[in-house]
């Protein structure tokens, strides 16, 4: 009897032993699928706040809420499902998924870079829209479209470094993923755009410290979110061209992999900083590679976009967004702008 209760101990311990080694893998996994998706979650958390820019103060959570658990189904009950499906019967496509999103990226980069020099902002040329609660449902929809795209990368970045991990695994692993980065963006992003009421508050109160940590909140608001939206650029290109990097020589090209490495070999061998100096030369080379890249691919979209007859309402689209959540204001009637 005794025997038998020991023999179930050891085994409910080895089980134990066992669960515990899943979890260890399922957080390492995390972490590493996390970490190489941290570009994408950088320019997600600066896109966002667009949004809801200009918009009543009341309805700012509240959108950043319903934008939050938009994406949240996008990512467990839409790409997740299709994702694990797509690497449990032809994980041959995944390469090419992972090619054209890092596409995007360079593209979306690029994009930024190109508009950025030529002093174009999509918010002074949108045409006026319709105010009232339907553009705010306007402007929310157009939010989860956008962090659709953006999460779809995000899981097959994460998914890609996890696969060699059995089904199970991967799937919990993404899950974990999904929720960790969703939380923590719309946290960064609720954060971020209430930045500014909590200096106001701060500033209209009697104590010094308070005015001036209040005004400096106030003032400093523009620069931080100036300085997310030049991170998540960078972030974009660099992640974007190290995906076509690393995609192109799994196809066999290996020209462009081995140059960037043996750019790296002079750095790599200095003491102390030798690694980090060979990985900011890895990073550089795949964001002028993405950049490259994206401005290849915007010299084909473009011209294509002034064509097709939805070419000239889609690249307004997020303008129209952005001046629908400036001009909504709760209790107001429609009126024309």
């Amino acid at each position: 009897m005794s025997g038998g209760l020991v023999a179930l101990l050891d085994d409910i311990a080895a089980l134990a032993r066992i669960a515990a080694a899943s979890v260890d893998d399922v957080a390492a996994g995390a972490t590493k699928a996390g970490a190489k998706a941290a570009g994408v979650v950088i320019d997600d958390a600066a896109v966002t706040p667009q949004y809801v820019s200009g918009a009543d103060p009341s309805r700012e959570l509240p959108m950043i809420k319903r934008i939050f658990w938009g994406s949240l189904r996008n990512k467990l009950l839409i790409i997740l499902p299709a994702l694990l499906l797509i690497s449990a019967f032809i994980p041959g496509v995944v390469p090419f998924i992972l090619m054209l999103g890092g596409t995007y990226l360079c593209y979306e980069g690029a994009e930024k870079v190109w508009h950025k020099l030529r002093g174009h902002h999509a918010g002074e040329t949108a045409p006026a829209v319709q105010q009232g609660p339907e553009a705010e449902a306007k402007v929310t929809k157009g939010a989860i479209t956008t962090d659709f795209i953006l999460s779809c990368e995000i899981m097959v970045i994460s998914m890609n470094e996890v696969a060699d991990e059995p089904l199970w695994v991967r799937a919990v692993i993404l899950v974990v993923v999904a929720l960790a980065i969703t939380v923590i963006v719309y946290g960064a992003v609720a954060l971020i755009v209430k930045m500014d009421d909590m200096g106001l508050h701060l500033a209209g109160r009697k104590s010094p410290g308070s005015r001036r940590l209040g005004e400096l909140l106030v003032k400093g608001m523009p620069a931080v979110l100036a300085a997310i939206t030049f991170i998540g650029t960078i972030a974009m290109l660099w992640v974007g061209g190290h995906i076509m990097l690393q995609g192109a020589y799994d196809l066999g090209w290996h020209g462009p992999y081995d140059l960037v490495h043996a750019l790296e070999g002079p750095v790599a061998g200095i003491p102390v900083a030798g690694s980090a100096l060979a990985w900011l030369v890895n990073t550089l080379c795949s964001a002028v590679l993405g950049l490259a890249w994206g401005l290849a691919v915007m010299a084909i979209v473009h011209p294509l976009l002034k064509v097709l007859p939805f070419g000239r309402k889609g690249g307004h689209e997020e303008g129209d967004l952005r001046a629908a959540a400036a001009g909504y204001r709760p209790g107001e009637r429609d009126a024309t702008p």
